[in-house]
């Protein structure tokens, strides 16, 4: 009978481990995690976007927004880097990934623009603000997706659970992080920004916005921009595509948000 019991305890431990006999790592740190908070804010004004940019990337810069597009069509020169006068949507300079390549996000940092191409694992490096082209370099990275910085690091996504951290000058990675909420891993992070300490991300194909701690990568906040679709029917149109793009603007507070050919671009506060 005391082997019986031992043989059901000894059954019962490997059946709550791995096959290392340790308890499953992911399920224990996705218990610790707690549930995101469900962020709000107040919409404060709405601007013309141009609905040929398939926005990609977006960041705000001394009264000016840059944005990079891509390329869903392939068509030559398609993929754009420019600066737009957000007030009224139009572009105030603007150059061209050269060939068919699929433009994805882009972050300015120490008098550079950086600029990631999607599947090619090409990047470019433009001198801001006149977009002279500096340098191309490869990375390694299955795919590009969006790119922030925390004023030292380049802070990167490829679609997948994970957030890469790079030396800017070096190009290299030099740490990474796993995003995860309450109920695991979070995928499809798409373009980023980093406001306040926290790095924010769309979620491809949805209208959540991710706040994210750059420490654990736990998802500290959530923000859904559904309404938006609600108040204004016209981001709804077959021509639109999904929800992507945040720009901040630290001095008064503010965030941008838009989406793939979309129309308007929103101002928004924080709650």
């Amino acid at each position: 009978m005391k082997y019986m019991f031992f043989l059901f305890a000894v059954l019962l431990s490997a059946s709550c481990s791995n096959g290392n006999g340790q308890k499953n790592e992911a399920d224990t740190t996705t218990a610790t995690v707690p549930p995101p908070a469900r962020l709000s804010y107040t919409l404060l004004k709405v601007y013309p976007h141009d609905t040929t940019a398939y926005t990609q990337g977006l960041q705000y810069v001394d009264g000016f927004l840059y944005e990079g597009t891509g390329n869903p069509d392939r068509i030559k020169d398609r993929s754009k880097l420019r600066k737009v006068d957000y007030t009224t949507g139009k572009i105030l300079k603007e150059t061209s990934i050269p060939g068919t390549l699929f433009g994805e996000g882009i972050t300015v940092l120490n008098n550079k623009i950086y600029q990631l191409t999607w599947t090619e694992k090409k990047g470019y490096i433009y001198q801001f603000p006149d977009f002279k082209l500096l340098k191309e370099f490869s990375f390694e990275l299955t795919e590009g997706w969006g790119i922030t910085n925390n004023g030292k690091e380049l802070i990167v996504s490829d679609g997948s659970s994970n957030i890469y951290f790079w030396d800017p000058e070096t190009l290299k990675e030099t740490r990474r992080i796993s995003v995860q909420d309450n109920n695991g891993l979070r995928n499809m992070l798409n373009e980023l920004e980093f406001i306040n300490g926290s790095i924010y991300a769309n979620v491809y194909e949805t209208d959540e916005i991710l706040k994210i701690d750059p420490a654990t990568g736990n998802v500290t906040g959530s923000l859904d921009f559904s309404d938006l679709r609600k108040n204004f029917p016209e981001i709804n149109d077959p021509h639109c595509d999904y929800f992507n793009g945040i720009a901040w603007d630290s001095s008064s507070n503010k965030l941008f948000v838009t989406g793939k050919y979309w129309p308007k671009l929103f101002e928004i506060k924080l709650n």
